[in-house]
């Protein structure tokens, strides 16, 4: 009885870092309706911002097959323009968000509250950094708006929050601003899985950065001799593609509490690829 009632009262919810390229693609497709099975997930959320061909933007096309091996929500970032299409694609598309302090007016909306497979209510919330990355509005103001207007438990059963930034410390900082009032803080964008996956003191769970779904053979999701030229600014060097080969799929699973929204457990997820939970 004890443990039946301890798994009824827990939602399994799975994040997974920025997909670059066709390998990320590849392995999403192949890989995520098993491990949904396996890890018996209830709600799964993914950055899509790379997912592209090219490793910037994404497309109408690869939306649906995301959909399809059982993502519920795609959130973006700095490249969500990169593919033109998604600027009429992301008016039509509920599922897919953009951050919510871009520039404003921008199509599609930041926020939104999705009905999980078991009926219960997920809000997801995409923000973007202020501190090298493209213009957009104070992320901290619009952080405070947003709790001004939406609280746990009353306007969602569970509150998933991508912030897509640069720094390691705008990330920390919107975490504990966080603390009790979201399931799961994830910070996305730098394609480097963090060793610092915990519950924040006041029942968030938290991560610096998912890490991304791509082939770790590389520069962060792109060729690796290209980009070294890149960097030795020689002349030979192409514009950033993407690396092929085997990818890892990279991010978290929470074990969230039914009955409070906040998180019990945060387990580092890797699989696939060149890396390896530790």
């Amino acid at each position: 009885l004890y443990c039946n009632r301890k798994i009824f009262f827990i939602m399994k919810i799975l994040f997974l870092g920025d997909v670059v390229g066709s390998s990320g693609c590849d392995s999403l497709r192949k890989n995520l309706p098993e491990i949904i099975k396996n890890k018996k997930i209830d709600f799964v959320v993914l950055n899509g911002e790379n997912a592209a061909e090219q490793g910037v933007g994404i497309t109408e096309k690869i939306c649906n097959e995301m959909f399809s091996c059982g993502v519920d929500v795609i959130t973006t970032g700095n490249h969500v323009w990169d593919q033109k299409e998604t600027l009429h694609h992301i008016e039509k598309e509920n599922r897919l968000i953009r951050p919510e302090n871009l520039i404003k007016p921008s199509p599609g909306r930041g926020f939104k509250v999705f009905d999980a497979k078991n009926g219960l209510k997920v809000g997801v919330l995409n923000l973007m950094g202020n501190v090298f990355m493209k213009k957009c509005d104070d992320v901290f103001v619009e952080a405070e708006n947003f709790l001004k207007k939406n609280t746990l438990k009353d306007d969602y059963d569970f509150l998933v929050v991508d912030f897509h930034g640069e720094i390691t410390s705008e990330k920390m900082a919107i975490g504990h601003f966080f603390d009790g009032k979201a399931t799961l803080v994830i910070g996305t964008h730098t394609h480097v899985p963090t060793n610092d996956a915990r519950v924040l003191e006041n029942g968030t769970a938290y991560q610096t950065d998912a890490g991304m779904c791509g082939n770790y053979n590389s520069v962060i999701g792109m060729d690796k001799l290209n980009s070294l030229k890149k960097f030795f600014k020689n002349k030979e060097a192409k514009k950033h593609f993407p690396a092929n080969g085997e990818a890892s799929l990279c991010g978290v699973i929470v074990d969230a509490n039914i009955e409070t929204g906040l998180a019990n457990e945060i387990e580092n997820f890797i699989h696939g690829g060149d890396l390896k939970n530790s």
